[in-house]
C-alpha cells in the first residue's frame, strides 16, 4: 500500500511537476474506491526529469511484476528513454506517466486539472470529466466499472449546482 502522506509531500519538495491521475484522483471527487497505488502523470522537461529520479531513487524503486533479479536502474537516462513506469518503492508502489490514454501528456493532464491541498501542499488532480475520458479510453475492467461511480459522481455534482 502507498504511503500517500509521505509521497506526495516528497514528491512536491522535490519540485516534481505532476498531475494525480487514477484512484487517487477518484477518490478526491468522492469515490469510495480503495487504490493501493499512486498514479501520477509527470512533465518531461529535462528539468523535471531530473527531479523525478532524484525524488525517487532513495527509495529502491523495482519494476513491478518483473522476474526477480531482472537488472533495473532506476535514473534520470531511463526516466528520458521511456514513457511509462510502474514501480515498487519503500513508500509503496507508484505509476509515472508520460501520457493518459484520453487525456495526453503533461501539458493536457495540467489543462484537464484543478488544485487541490492535500498533507500541507497543492496539488493538481484530473477533474471528473478528464478521469471519465481516461477510463473510457483505457477501456479495462477496472476502469469501466470506475466509470459508473465517476459518472455517478459528476451527475451528482451537476445537480447540486
Amino acid at each position: 500500500m502507498i504511503d500517500f502522506e509521505q509521497m506526495l509531500p516528497l514528491l512536491a519538495d522535490a519540485g516534481v511537476e505532476f498531475v494525480i491521475v487514477g484512484g487517487l484522483a477518484a477518490i478526491v471527487h468522492g469515490s469510495a474506491r480503495a487504490t493501493f497505488d499512486l498514479d501520477i502523470c509527470y512533465s518531461r522537461t529535462p528539468v523535471n526529469i531530473e527531479r523525478l529520479a532524484a525524488a525517487i531513487t532513495p527509495l529502491s524503486p523495482a519494476l513491478r511484476g518483473a522476474p526477480e533479479g531482472l537488472p533495473f536502474r532506476f535514473d534520470a537516462e531511463t526516466v528520458r528513454r521511456g514513457l511509462n513506469f510502474t514501480l515498487t518503492t519503500g513508500l509503496g508502489d507508484i505509476d509515472l506517466l508520460g501520457e493518459v490514454s484520453g487525456v495526453g501528456g503533461y501539458d493536457e493532464a495540467f489543462r484537464a486539472s484543478v488544485p487541490v491541498q492535500m498533507f500541507g501542499h497543492e496539488f493538481r488532480v484530473l477533474t471528473l470529466d478528464s478521469l471519465i475520458a481516461s477510463k473510457q479510453a483505457a477501456g479495462r475492467p477496472k476502469d469501466l466499472t470506475d466509470l459508473h461511480t465517476l459518472e455517478a459522481l459528476r451527475d451528482a455534482q451537476a445537480d447540486d449546482e
